[in-house]
Protein backbone atom coordinates (compact mmCIF):
# COMPACT_ATOMS: atom_id res chain seq x y z
CA UNK A 1 0.00 0.00 0.00
CA UNK A 2 1.20 3.44 -0.87
CA UNK A 3 2.14 5.50 2.16
CA UNK A 4 1.67 9.25 2.08
CA UNK A 5 3.30 11.75 4.42
CA UNK A 6 0.91 12.64 7.18
CA UNK A 7 -0.92 15.93 6.74
CA UNK A 8 -1.23 15.97 10.51
CA UNK A 9 2.48 15.74 11.20
CA UNK A 10 3.41 17.84 14.18
CA UNK A 11 -0.16 17.83 15.43
CA UNK A 12 -0.87 14.13 15.84
CA UNK A 13 2.38 12.18 15.45
CA UNK A 14 1.15 9.10 13.55
CA UNK A 15 3.84 7.46 11.48
CA UNK A 16 3.06 5.81 8.16
CA UNK A 17 -0.49 7.10 7.81
CA UNK A 18 -1.99 6.47 4.37
CA UNK A 19 -3.95 9.00 2.34
CA UNK A 20 -7.12 7.10 3.24
CA UNK A 21 -6.09 7.23 6.89
CA UNK A 22 -5.61 10.99 6.61
CA UNK A 23 -9.12 11.44 5.30
CA UNK A 24 -10.65 9.21 7.96
CA UNK A 25 -8.72 11.07 10.65
CA UNK A 26 -10.07 14.36 9.33
CA UNK A 27 -13.60 12.93 9.48
CA UNK A 28 -13.02 11.68 13.02
CA UNK A 29 -11.90 15.15 14.11
CA UNK A 30 -14.89 16.69 12.34
CA UNK A 31 -17.29 14.28 14.05
CA UNK A 32 -15.71 15.00 17.43
CA UNK A 33 -16.10 18.75 16.99
CA UNK A 34 -19.69 18.56 15.76
CA UNK A 35 -20.86 16.01 18.32
CA UNK A 36 -19.18 17.93 21.12
CA UNK A 37 -20.33 21.43 20.15
CA UNK A 38 -23.75 20.35 18.79
CA UNK A 39 -23.56 22.98 16.05
CA UNK A 40 -25.89 20.67 14.12
CA UNK A 41 -28.10 17.86 15.46
CA UNK A 42 -26.18 14.73 16.41
CA UNK A 43 -27.98 12.60 13.83
CA UNK A 44 -27.06 15.13 11.12
CA UNK A 45 -23.40 14.69 11.99
CA UNK A 46 -23.80 10.94 11.58
CA UNK A 47 -25.40 11.35 8.16
CA UNK A 48 -22.59 13.73 7.17
CA UNK A 49 -19.94 11.21 8.21
CA UNK A 50 -21.57 8.40 6.24
CA UNK A 51 -21.88 10.64 3.20
CA UNK A 52 -18.27 11.81 3.40
CA UNK A 53 -16.96 8.28 3.90
CA UNK A 54 -18.82 7.13 0.80
CA UNK A 55 -17.79 10.22 -1.16
CA UNK A 56 -14.10 10.46 -0.23
CA UNK A 57 -12.69 7.02 0.62
CA UNK A 58 -15.01 4.45 -0.99
CA UNK A 59 -14.61 2.69 -4.32
CA UNK A 60 -17.51 4.78 -5.61
CA UNK A 61 -16.04 8.16 -4.72
CA UNK A 62 -15.58 10.74 -7.52
CA UNK A 63 -12.62 9.92 -9.75
CA UNK A 64 -10.39 12.85 -8.69
CA UNK A 65 -10.61 11.68 -5.07
CA UNK A 66 -9.73 8.11 -6.05
CA UNK A 67 -6.83 9.09 -8.30
CA UNK A 68 -3.50 7.89 -6.94
CA UNK A 69 -5.11 5.76 -4.21
CA UNK A 70 -4.59 1.98 -4.57
CA UNK A 71 -7.92 0.26 -5.19
CA UNK A 72 -7.41 -2.19 -2.33
CA UNK A 73 -7.19 0.71 0.13
CA UNK A 74 -10.60 2.14 -0.77
CA UNK A 75 -13.64 1.07 1.25
CA UNK A 76 -16.50 -0.88 -0.24
CA UNK A 77 -19.28 1.70 -0.60
CA UNK A 78 -21.90 -1.00 0.06
CA UNK A 79 -20.33 -1.66 3.44
CA UNK A 80 -20.38 2.04 4.28
CA UNK A 81 -24.03 2.45 3.29
CA UNK A 82 -24.82 -0.86 5.00
CA UNK A 83 -24.40 0.95 8.32
CA UNK A 84 -28.06 1.93 7.99
CA UNK A 85 -29.05 -1.75 7.96
CA UNK A 86 -26.60 -3.06 10.53
CA UNK A 87 -28.00 -5.87 12.72
CA UNK A 88 -27.76 -3.57 15.74
CA UNK A 89 -30.06 -1.09 13.97
CA UNK A 90 -32.61 -3.89 13.48
CA UNK A 91 -32.26 -4.84 17.15
CA UNK A 92 -33.04 -1.29 18.22
CA UNK A 93 -35.89 -1.06 15.72
CA UNK A 94 -37.48 -4.13 17.28
CA UNK A 95 -37.33 -2.40 20.63
CA UNK A 96 -38.90 0.74 19.17
CA UNK A 97 -41.78 -1.26 17.66
CA UNK A 98 -42.46 -2.90 21.02
CA UNK A 99 -42.37 0.47 22.79
CA UNK A 100 -44.69 2.08 20.23
CA UNK A 101 -47.22 -0.76 20.37
CA UNK A 102 -47.08 -0.92 24.18
CA UNK A 103 -47.82 2.79 24.42
CA UNK A 104 -50.54 2.68 21.76
CA UNK A 105 -52.42 -0.13 23.52
CA UNK A 106 -51.64 1.11 27.05
CA UNK A 107 -49.60 -1.94 27.98
CA UNK A 108 -46.94 0.23 29.61
CA UNK A 109 -49.18 2.27 31.90
CA UNK A 110 -51.24 -0.78 32.89
CA UNK A 111 -48.13 -2.75 33.79
CA UNK A 112 -47.07 0.24 35.91
CA UNK A 113 -50.50 0.22 37.58
CA UNK A 114 -50.26 -3.51 38.36
CA UNK A 115 -46.74 -3.22 39.73
CA UNK A 116 -47.51 -0.17 41.88
CA UNK A 117 -50.73 -1.55 43.36
CA UNK A 118 -49.19 -3.95 45.93
CA UNK A 119 -46.67 -1.34 47.13
CA UNK A 120 -49.20 0.47 49.29
CA UNK A 121 -48.99 4.10 50.37
CA UNK A 122 -45.69 4.27 52.26
CA UNK A 123 -43.79 7.15 50.61
CA UNK A 124 -40.39 5.50 50.75
CA UNK A 125 -41.67 2.30 49.13
CA UNK A 126 -43.64 4.23 46.53
CA UNK A 127 -40.44 6.07 45.53
CA UNK A 128 -38.61 2.76 45.24
CA UNK A 129 -41.48 1.27 43.27
CA UNK A 130 -41.50 4.16 40.81
CA UNK A 131 -37.76 3.82 40.28
CA UNK A 132 -37.91 0.05 39.80
CA UNK A 133 -40.80 0.29 37.32
CA UNK A 134 -39.00 3.05 35.42
CA UNK A 135 -35.86 0.92 35.28
CA UNK A 136 -37.75 -2.14 34.04
CA UNK A 137 -39.40 -0.19 31.22
CA UNK A 138 -36.07 1.42 30.29
CA UNK A 139 -34.56 -2.00 29.71
CA UNK A 140 -36.85 -2.54 26.71
CA UNK A 141 -38.17 0.91 25.79
CA UNK A 142 -36.57 4.22 24.95
CA UNK A 143 -35.55 5.76 28.26
CA UNK A 144 -36.81 9.08 26.91
CA UNK A 145 -40.31 7.66 26.30
CA UNK A 146 -40.21 5.87 29.66
CA UNK A 147 -39.29 9.08 31.48
CA UNK A 148 -42.08 11.02 29.76
CA UNK A 149 -44.61 8.35 30.76
CA UNK A 150 -43.45 8.09 34.37
CA UNK A 151 -43.35 11.87 34.85
CA UNK A 152 -46.95 11.94 33.66
CA UNK A 153 -47.85 9.29 36.25
CA UNK A 154 -46.14 11.42 38.91
CA UNK A 155 -48.41 14.42 38.29
CA UNK A 156 -51.41 13.17 40.33
CA UNK A 157 -49.12 11.87 43.08
CA UNK A 158 -47.64 15.34 43.56
CA UNK A 159 -51.04 16.69 44.57
CA UNK A 160 -50.70 14.75 47.83
CA UNK A 161 -47.51 16.60 48.81
CA UNK A 162 -47.27 19.84 50.72
CA UNK A 163 -45.70 22.75 48.89
CA UNK A 164 -41.94 22.77 49.40
CA UNK A 165 -41.73 19.13 50.51
CA UNK A 166 -38.32 17.78 49.34
CA UNK A 167 -40.11 14.53 48.50
CA UNK A 168 -41.29 16.14 45.27
CA UNK A 169 -37.71 16.66 44.09
CA UNK A 170 -36.75 13.14 45.13
CA UNK A 171 -39.57 11.64 43.06
CA UNK A 172 -38.88 13.78 39.99
CA UNK A 173 -35.14 13.08 40.21
CA UNK A 174 -35.76 9.38 40.79
CA UNK A 175 -37.36 8.92 37.38
CA UNK A 176 -34.44 10.00 35.12
CA UNK A 177 -31.90 8.37 37.45
CA UNK A 178 -33.77 5.06 37.25
CA UNK A 179 -34.26 5.41 33.49
CA UNK A 180 -30.53 5.97 32.96
CA UNK A 181 -29.50 3.09 35.21
CA UNK A 182 -32.24 0.73 34.06
CA UNK A 183 -31.00 1.03 30.50
CA UNK A 184 -27.86 -0.81 31.57
CA UNK A 185 -29.88 -4.01 31.95
CA UNK A 186 -30.22 -5.06 28.29
CA UNK A 187 -28.35 -4.55 25.01
CA UNK A 188 -31.25 -2.44 23.71
CA UNK A 189 -31.72 -0.46 26.94
CA UNK A 190 -29.58 2.42 25.74
CA UNK A 191 -27.58 3.18 22.55
CA UNK A 192 -24.14 2.83 24.24
CA UNK A 193 -25.09 -0.77 25.13
CA UNK A 194 -26.04 -1.46 21.51
CA UNK A 195 -22.76 -0.01 20.25
CA UNK A 196 -20.81 -2.18 22.70
CA UNK A 197 -22.93 -5.26 21.92
CA UNK A 198 -22.04 -4.93 18.24
CA UNK A 199 -18.40 -5.69 19.05
CA UNK A 200 -19.21 -8.78 21.12
CA UNK A 201 -18.97 -11.26 18.26
CA UNK A 202 -16.90 -14.31 17.42
CA UNK A 203 -14.78 -15.49 20.32
CA UNK A 204 -16.01 -12.51 22.32
CA UNK A 205 -19.70 -13.15 21.59
CA UNK A 206 -22.26 -12.61 24.34
CA UNK A 207 -25.97 -13.42 24.08
CA UNK A 208 -28.84 -11.10 24.92
CA UNK A 209 -29.58 -13.20 28.00
CA UNK A 210 -25.90 -13.36 28.88
CA UNK A 211 -25.78 -9.58 29.03
CA UNK A 212 -28.91 -9.41 31.19
CA UNK A 213 -27.55 -12.02 33.59
CA UNK A 214 -24.89 -9.65 34.92
CA UNK A 215 -26.29 -6.25 33.94
CA UNK A 216 -29.68 -6.51 35.63
CA UNK A 217 -28.21 -7.30 39.09
CA UNK A 218 -25.80 -4.38 38.57
CA UNK A 219 -28.69 -2.07 37.65
CA UNK A 220 -30.67 -3.27 40.68
CA UNK A 221 -27.82 -2.50 43.07
CA UNK A 222 -27.30 0.94 41.53
CA UNK A 223 -31.00 1.77 41.76
CA UNK A 224 -31.10 0.69 45.41
CA UNK A 225 -28.10 2.90 46.18
CA UNK A 226 -29.67 5.80 44.24
CA UNK A 227 -32.91 5.36 46.21
CA UNK A 228 -30.97 5.71 49.46
CA UNK A 229 -28.99 8.70 48.17
CA UNK A 230 -32.13 10.52 47.04
CA UNK A 231 -33.76 10.08 50.45
CA UNK A 232 -30.65 11.36 52.20
CA UNK A 233 -30.36 14.44 49.99
CA UNK A 234 -34.11 15.14 49.93
CA UNK A 235 -35.57 13.97 53.28
CA UNK A 236 -39.34 13.80 52.91
CA UNK A 237 -41.79 15.39 55.30
CA UNK A 238 -44.63 13.19 54.07
CA UNK A 239 -44.93 9.61 55.33
CA UNK A 240 -47.71 8.27 53.14
CA UNK A 241 -48.81 9.07 49.61
CA UNK A 242 -51.88 7.94 47.70
CA UNK A 243 -51.20 6.05 44.47
CA UNK A 244 -54.05 5.89 41.99
CA UNK A 245 -53.80 5.15 38.24
CA UNK A 246 -57.12 4.91 36.42
CA UNK A 247 -56.53 2.57 33.50
CA UNK A 248 -57.44 -0.97 32.43
CA UNK A 249 -55.95 -3.48 29.99
CA UNK A 250 -57.54 -3.32 26.55
CA UNK A 251 -59.42 -6.46 25.50
CA UNK A 252 -59.29 -6.15 21.71
CA UNK A 253 -57.71 -8.73 19.38
CA UNK A 254 -54.90 -6.33 18.45
CA UNK A 255 -54.18 -5.67 22.13
CA UNK A 256 -53.85 -9.41 22.76
CA UNK A 257 -51.48 -9.67 19.79
CA UNK A 258 -49.37 -6.90 21.33
CA UNK A 259 -49.29 -8.65 24.71
CA UNK A 260 -48.41 -12.05 23.24
CA UNK A 261 -45.81 -10.77 20.76
CA UNK A 262 -44.09 -8.64 23.38
CA UNK A 263 -43.85 -11.50 25.86
CA UNK A 264 -42.68 -13.94 23.18
CA UNK A 265 -40.01 -11.53 21.94
CA UNK A 266 -38.64 -10.96 25.43
CA UNK A 267 -38.59 -14.70 26.15
CA UNK A 268 -36.79 -15.43 22.87
CA UNK A 269 -34.26 -12.69 23.58
CA UNK A 270 -33.50 -14.16 26.98
CA UNK A 271 -33.26 -17.77 25.79
CA UNK A 272 -31.24 -17.46 22.59
CA UNK A 273 -28.82 -20.07 23.92
CA UNK A 274 -31.58 -22.68 23.79
CA UNK A 275 -33.28 -22.02 20.43
CA UNK A 276 -30.24 -20.76 18.49
CA UNK A 277 -31.78 -17.55 17.08
CA UNK A 278 -29.65 -14.52 17.80
CA UNK A 279 -31.17 -11.36 19.24
CA UNK A 280 -30.99 -9.52 15.91
CA UNK A 281 -33.21 -12.02 14.12
CA UNK A 282 -35.61 -12.20 17.07
CA UNK A 283 -35.98 -8.39 16.88
CA UNK A 284 -37.69 -8.83 13.50
CA UNK A 285 -40.61 -10.64 15.17
CA UNK A 286 -42.39 -7.54 16.54
CA UNK A 287 -41.46 -5.56 13.41
CA UNK A 288 -43.11 -8.12 11.11
CA UNK A 289 -46.09 -9.01 13.31
CA UNK A 290 -47.04 -5.45 14.22
CA UNK A 291 -46.67 -4.28 10.60
CA UNK A 292 -48.68 -7.15 9.11
CA UNK A 293 -51.52 -6.78 11.61
CA UNK A 294 -51.77 -3.00 11.31
CA UNK A 295 -50.88 -2.51 14.96
CA UNK A 296 -48.07 -0.23 13.82
CA UNK A 297 -49.14 1.83 10.82
CA UNK A 298 -47.41 4.41 8.66
CA UNK A 299 -48.10 7.19 11.15
CA UNK A 300 -46.58 5.17 14.00
CA UNK A 301 -43.54 4.36 11.88
CA UNK A 302 -43.01 8.04 11.17
CA UNK A 303 -42.90 8.65 14.92
CA UNK A 304 -40.12 6.15 15.56
CA UNK A 305 -36.98 7.82 16.86
CA UNK A 306 -35.08 7.62 13.58
CA UNK A 307 -32.62 10.21 14.89
CA UNK A 308 -31.23 7.65 17.36
CA UNK A 309 -30.96 4.97 14.66
CA UNK A 310 -29.11 7.35 12.34
CA UNK A 311 -26.84 8.42 15.19
CA UNK A 312 -25.91 4.79 15.84
CA UNK A 313 -25.45 4.16 12.11
CA UNK A 314 -22.99 7.04 11.89
CA UNK A 315 -20.98 5.57 14.75
CA UNK A 316 -20.93 2.18 13.02
CA UNK A 317 -19.69 3.75 9.80
CA UNK A 318 -17.03 5.77 11.63
CA UNK A 319 -15.88 2.66 13.49
CA UNK A 320 -15.65 0.78 10.19
CA UNK A 321 -13.58 3.58 8.72
CA UNK A 322 -11.20 3.75 11.69
CA UNK A 323 -10.61 -0.01 11.75
CA UNK A 324 -10.50 -0.70 7.99
CA UNK A 325 -8.10 2.15 7.27
CA UNK A 326 -5.80 0.90 10.04
CA UNK A 327 -5.99 4.34 11.64
CA UNK A 328 -7.32 3.09 14.96
CA UNK A 329 -4.46 0.63 15.27
CA UNK A 330 -1.92 3.32 14.32
CA UNK A 331 -3.36 5.71 16.89
CA UNK A 332 -3.09 3.01 19.54
CA UNK A 333 0.58 2.49 18.77
CA UNK A 334 1.23 6.22 19.30
CA UNK A 335 -0.42 6.20 22.74
CA UNK A 336 1.34 5.10 25.94
CA UNK A 337 -1.71 3.06 27.01
CA UNK A 338 -0.33 -0.14 25.59
CA UNK A 339 2.31 -0.16 28.31
CA UNK A 340 -0.07 0.52 31.19
CA UNK A 341 -1.71 -2.88 31.49
CA UNK A 342 -5.32 -3.97 31.09
CA UNK A 343 -6.81 -2.60 34.29
CA UNK A 344 -5.30 0.92 34.16
CA UNK A 345 -6.39 1.22 30.52
CA UNK A 346 -9.91 0.09 31.41
CA UNK A 347 -10.08 2.64 34.22
CA UNK A 348 -8.77 5.49 32.05
CA UNK A 349 -11.17 4.75 29.18
CA UNK A 350 -14.15 4.25 31.52
CA UNK A 351 -13.53 7.50 33.37
CA UNK A 352 -13.12 9.28 30.04
CA UNK A 353 -16.43 7.79 28.82
CA UNK A 354 -18.24 8.93 31.97
CA UNK A 355 -16.77 12.45 31.93
CA UNK A 356 -17.40 13.00 28.22
CA UNK A 357 -20.97 11.68 28.54
CA UNK A 358 -21.66 14.20 31.28
CA UNK A 359 -21.21 17.06 28.82
CA UNK A 360 -22.34 15.47 25.53
CA UNK A 361 -24.51 12.65 24.19
CA UNK A 362 -23.47 9.30 25.65
CA UNK A 363 -24.19 7.76 22.23
CA UNK A 364 -21.82 10.17 20.51
CA UNK A 365 -19.23 9.56 23.22
CA UNK A 366 -19.43 5.80 22.74
CA UNK A 367 -19.32 6.20 18.94
CA UNK A 368 -16.04 8.09 19.28
CA UNK A 369 -14.38 6.01 21.99
CA UNK A 370 -15.39 2.47 21.12
CA UNK A 371 -13.31 1.94 17.93
CA UNK A 372 -10.23 3.26 19.72
CA UNK A 373 -11.01 1.16 22.81
CA UNK A 374 -11.42 -1.97 20.68
CA UNK A 375 -8.08 -1.37 18.96
CA UNK A 376 -6.37 -0.79 22.29
CA UNK A 377 -7.91 -3.93 23.76
CA UNK A 378 -6.93 -6.00 20.72
CA UNK A 379 -3.33 -4.81 20.81
CA UNK A 380 -2.76 -5.22 24.54
CA UNK A 381 -1.01 -8.10 26.23
CA UNK A 382 -2.30 -9.48 29.50
CA UNK A 383 -5.90 -8.48 28.86
CA UNK A 384 -7.02 -12.10 28.35
CA UNK A 385 -6.68 -12.95 32.03
CA UNK A 386 -9.39 -10.36 32.75
CA UNK A 387 -11.82 -11.42 30.04
CA UNK A 388 -10.12 -10.19 26.88
CA UNK A 389 -11.54 -7.55 24.59
CA UNK A 390 -14.99 -7.87 26.20
CA UNK A 391 -13.60 -6.31 29.38
CA UNK A 392 -12.79 -3.05 27.58
CA UNK A 393 -15.90 -3.01 25.37
CA UNK A 394 -18.43 -3.63 28.15
CA UNK A 395 -16.61 -1.40 30.62
CA UNK A 396 -16.62 1.60 28.29
CA UNK A 397 -20.20 0.99 27.14
CA UNK A 398 -21.63 0.78 30.65
CA UNK A 399 -19.54 3.66 31.99
CA UNK A 400 -21.07 6.03 29.44
CA UNK A 401 -24.49 5.31 30.98
CA UNK A 402 -23.42 6.31 34.48
CA UNK A 403 -23.08 10.00 33.55
CA UNK A 404 -26.04 12.03 34.86
CA UNK A 405 -24.66 15.03 36.74
CA UNK A 406 -26.16 17.68 34.43
CA UNK A 407 -29.53 18.24 32.73
CA UNK A 408 -27.77 17.93 29.36
CA UNK A 409 -26.19 14.58 30.21
CA UNK A 410 -29.15 12.50 29.00
CA UNK A 411 -32.62 13.10 27.48
CA UNK A 412 -34.33 11.77 30.67
CA UNK A 413 -32.46 14.42 32.67
CA UNK A 414 -33.58 17.11 30.25
CA UNK A 415 -37.22 16.00 30.52
CA UNK A 416 -37.10 16.08 34.32
CA UNK A 417 -35.43 19.50 34.26
CA UNK A 418 -38.17 20.77 31.92
CA UNK A 419 -40.78 20.17 34.64
CA UNK A 420 -39.35 23.14 36.51
CA UNK A 421 -39.34 21.15 39.76
CA UNK A 422 -35.61 20.42 39.77
CA UNK A 423 -32.63 22.65 39.01
CA UNK A 424 -29.21 22.13 37.52
CA UNK A 425 -27.86 22.21 41.07
CA UNK A 426 -30.14 19.32 41.99
CA UNK A 427 -28.76 17.22 39.17
CA UNK A 428 -25.19 17.97 40.16
CA UNK A 429 -25.94 17.35 43.83
CA UNK A 430 -27.24 13.84 43.18
CA UNK A 431 -25.42 13.00 39.96
CA UNK A 432 -21.92 13.52 41.33
CA UNK A 433 -22.51 10.74 43.86
CA UNK A 434 -24.47 8.36 41.65
CA UNK A 435 -22.11 8.76 38.68
CA UNK A 436 -18.99 8.03 40.72
CA UNK A 437 -20.57 5.13 42.59
CA UNK A 438 -21.96 3.78 39.33
CA UNK A 439 -18.57 3.96 37.62
CA UNK A 440 -16.86 2.17 40.52
CA UNK A 441 -19.46 -0.63 40.56
CA UNK A 442 -19.27 -1.02 36.78
CA UNK A 443 -15.50 -1.45 36.99
CA UNK A 444 -15.74 -3.90 39.89
CA UNK A 445 -18.38 -5.91 38.03
CA UNK A 446 -16.60 -6.23 34.68
CA UNK A 447 -13.21 -6.91 36.27
CA UNK A 448 -14.67 -9.58 38.57
CA UNK A 449 -16.63 -11.29 35.78
CA UNK A 450 -13.68 -11.09 33.41
CA UNK A 451 -11.39 -12.65 36.00
CA UNK A 452 -13.65 -15.69 36.43
CA UNK A 453 -14.00 -16.18 32.68
CA UNK A 454 -17.60 -15.01 32.26
CA UNK A 455 -16.72 -13.02 29.13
Amino acid sequence: AEIKPSGFAGVIPIDGITVVGQRVLALFVLATLLWTTELVPAYATSLLIIGLLAGTVSNNAPFPLRAGVPADMLFDYEHVLGSFASPIIILFMGGFFIASAASKYKLDINVARVLLKPIGSNYSLVLLGLMVITAVFSMFMSNTATTAMMLAILAPLMKNLEEGDPAAKAMVMGVPVAANLGGIGTPIGTPPNAIAFRYLVGEHSLSFGGWMLFAIPLACVLILISWIVLQKIYPARVKTIKVEINSTFEQSLKAYIVYATTVLTLVLWMTSGFHGMNSYVVALLPVVVFSMTGIIDAVDISRINWAVLWLIAGGIALGYGLSTSGLAEQVVHTLPMGTLGALPVLIVLSVLAMVMSTFMSNTATTNLLMPIAVSIGSAMTGVEEFGGLSLIVIGVGLSASTAMALPISTPPNALAHATGMVTTGDFFKTGKFISVIGLILVLITVISLGSIGYF
